[in-house]
């Protein structure tokens, strides 16, 4: 009971972490059960076990907000579901000792990539046009087949590719690449039953990931409007670096002060990008502090009647003002306040 309940609590923990920043649920309990001696194939194949109810009821949600654009999900759903299966099998094929390096090295690399993704703004370039398939399907190829051998990774790897693209609105973006993650899922937890039978999967450990997600999803919706995502991307990235830094070093067989450095310089990494982070955070909120400032009229202003205002024949037209931006999503949020600043400097 005691083992279920801590499943429970990385479940819920994984679940937190993923509504904050539209990613990162596989990455994060992945992580923590293979910290807690889970074998690396069960550890993956649980964890995909339980995402389809997860992303089965995030894809409900985003589908009901409007959140999802059907045409990428159709071309992204199913090359990821093929690469999704080809990595299961991949895994279930190769021994533990193995398979615990291979995942440790995956989960690191997806975690390092978090402490810089987080650290510094997201420069996105608008783009015209709609998505490809040519673009779409390697992408959900290659994403799909990291997300069953790492154990997590469809997330951190589609849809950072797809806010860089510019081609989507950051909502339609996660919303897509959320809704689709229920087919990978669902096509990994296949690989994984054919490869390592139905006692492959942790059937308890599936439940409790998954009562831990279910009871979480309410919690994310008010964290994302309480915890910086900018903040927390980079602090979950920096666990995962360290904890799957443990893995590695063991299966190198690195004794001595080799060990002791590795963490210090990580471990001073990871403080120099929750700084970044922070100060990322700082500048766009004071871009944004700036452009509402900009756009709020001035206090105990009167009103201009309509017959004082001169026709339009008679005047040059002013420059638009720009609009009020809406709510930025987690991930867009730095991009968003350097355009916004960049509409009030000019």
């Amino acid at each position: 009971m005691r083992k279920l309940l801590v499943l429970a609590l990385v479940g819920l923990a994984a679940q937190l972490v993923d509504g904050a920043l539209g990613m990162a649920y596989g990455l994060t309990s992945s992580t923590l059960l293979l910290f807690a001696g889970v074998a690396p194939a069960a550890a993956s194949a649980s964890v995909h076990l339980a995402e389809i109810g997860t992303t089965l009821a995030a894809g409900v949600s985003h589908w009901r907000f409007g959140n999802v654009d059907w045409k990428v999900v159709g071309r992204i759903a199913l090359p990821g579901a093929l690469g999704a299966f080809a990595g299961a099998t991949f895994l279930s094929s190769i021994s533990t000792e193995s398979a615990a390096p291979w995942m440790a090295a995956i989960l690191f690399t997806l975690g390092a990539y978090l402490l810089v993704r987080f650290s510094r703004p997201l420069r996105a370039n608008r783009a015209a046009g709609r998505l490809r398939s040519r673009f779409l399907a390697p992408l959900g190829l290659v994403a799909g087949f990291v997300d069953a051998t790492g154990g997590g990774g469809w997330g951190p790897v589609a849809t950072p590719a797809l806010l860089v693209s510019g081609r989507m609105e950051p909502r339609k973006v996660i919303g897509s690449v959320d809704t689709s993650e229920f087919v990978v899922a669902g096509a990994a937890s296949l690989g994984f039953l054919i490869g390592l039978g139905s006692e492959g999967f942790l059937l308890p450990t599936v439940a409790a990931l998954l009562v831990g997600g279910l009871i979480a999803a309410p919690i994310a919706a008010w964290l994302v409007r309480i915890v910086p995502a900018q903040v927390l991307g980079a602090v979950i990235g920096g666990v995962i670096v360290l904890t799957n830094a443990r893995t590695l070093l063991r299966a190198g067989e690195l004794g001595g002060p080799v060990p002791a450095l590795v963490y210090a310089a990580l471990g001073a990494g990871w403080l120099v990008a929750v700084v970044l982070a922070v100060r990322a955070l700082r500048r766009a909120r004071r871009a944004r502090a700036t452009v509402d400032a900009a756009l709020a009229p001035a206090p105990g202003a009167p009103a201009v009647p309509a017959s004082a205002v001169p026709a339009a024949s008679a005047v040059p037209a002013a420059p638009a003002v720009p609009a009020a931006p809406e709510a930025a999503t987690p991930l867009d949020e730095p991009g968003e306040s350097r355009r916004l600043a960049a509409a009030v400097e000019s």
